[in-house]
This record gives C-alpha cells, structure tokens and sequence, in this order.
C-alpha cells in the first residue's frame, strides 16, 4: 500500500458523505451513503462505522467480514440521493453505477473520486446503530488531489443545498433549513432509515 496516497485518503474521512457498500459470495450486494464515519487509529489504520441494525449492509458486512467506503465527491449530490434507494445490482453496475470488485471482494464505484478497503476488526452492537471498526487494507485514489484532501469530499451541508430554480427568468437558490426542515431531506433520511446503513444527521 502506497503510504502517501493512504495519509491523503484518511484525511478525506471527517464529516463527509460516503457509499458504504459489501458484497457476498452468493451475489448479493449492500450500497448505502453514510456519513457516520471517523478514524480510529493511525497505526494500525482504522476506522469506525455507524450501520443501522437491521440494514441489509450490516447482514452482508457481519456475514464477510469486510466493506468498502466510497469517498463521494464534489458535485456528486446526485449519487448521494442514489443510494438513500435500495441497491440493485445489474451485471458491473450497481444502481447504475460501474463498480469492481476491490481486494476483498467489496465493491468499488470507479466513478468516485477516493475509496478506502476494509476487514472488519471488531463490532460494538448498541442501540439502533452498530459499530463497525475496520482495518484499512487498500486505498485509491481517481487522481491527485489538490489542496486539501478533505475539501475533495462531498459534505453533508452541500447535500442540503437544493438546485437552483428559475423563476421569472431569475436564478434564485431555495433555502433548505436542516434535514428534519426539508421536506427533500425528509425524504432522503426516511429512505436512508428504511434500508440503509446509517441515516445523516445535521451538525450546524
């Protein structure tokens, strides 16, 4: 593993948005945006998790011992509602996203800009969530990142930010509260609540 690359790819972690996804022997996949993610330890690599307890990710990732992150980048609101939804996968797509299997079999969305491999080193099983602790095995990146390798990732405040709207000819930006005050944010964290790893939370 490429030590610089890890060291940038690390950094990309805190308060963003990630597509959490694992797949099983038998074709079965999980992917899911989650933004309840941190660093553990530097040495070994680590990092922990939040999954929902009755999500299909947290079957997969108990059942084979590993996961990947997807690290979502800039402008990529889009994919980050994507998988608020239910994953299906459809040959090399999953939800229509290109994908390869990583090193340990998780899947890879290769049109993200960043992603970190896992095998899951310990779970903390409490509450609606569990903690999933990995251990960084692999790390990518699509291509040099410039400045700060966090300023790369997509944040949870820029998913909150609707599209621009043109009403009488004049651009104007709709405001979005918070996710408990947007009705789309709504939406989103019901849909993350249902199926998928870990809902987003809002920190001003």
């Amino acid at each position: 593993m490429d030590a610089n690359t890890k060291k940038t790819t690390l950094r990309m972690i805190p308060y963003g948005l990630y597509v959490l996804t694992a797949a099983h022997a038998d074709g079965r996949v999980a992917a899911a945006t989650i933004n309840w993610v941190t660093q553990a330890s530097f040495e070994p690599p680590l990092i922990a998790i939040g999954v929902k307890a009755d999500s299909g990710a947290h079957s997969l990732i108990k059942d084979t011992k590993a996961f990947a992150l997807n690290v979502l980048g800039k402008g990529q609101q889009g994919l980050a509602f994507t998988f608020f939804k239910p994953a299906e996968k459809k040959g090399d797509t999953i939800s229509g996203e290109p994908f390869r299997p990583g090193t340990t079999g998780a899947p890879i969305l290769t049109n993200l800009p960043a992603f970190v491999e896992c095998t899951l080193e310990a779970t903390v099983e409490k509450g609606d969530h569990s903690v999933f602790v990995g251990r960084v095995v692999e790390v990518g990146l699509a291509k040099p990142i410039d400045g700060r390798a966090d300023d790369a990732t997509l944040w949870l405040k820029e998913l909150l930010l609707r599209r621009q709207v043109d009403v009488a000819g004049v651009k104007r930006p709709k405001r979005v509260e918070s996710l408990r005050g947007s009705s789309r944010s709504q939406r989103a964290e019901k849909g993350a609540h249902r199926e998928h790893a870990a809902s987003p939370h809002y920190r001003p």
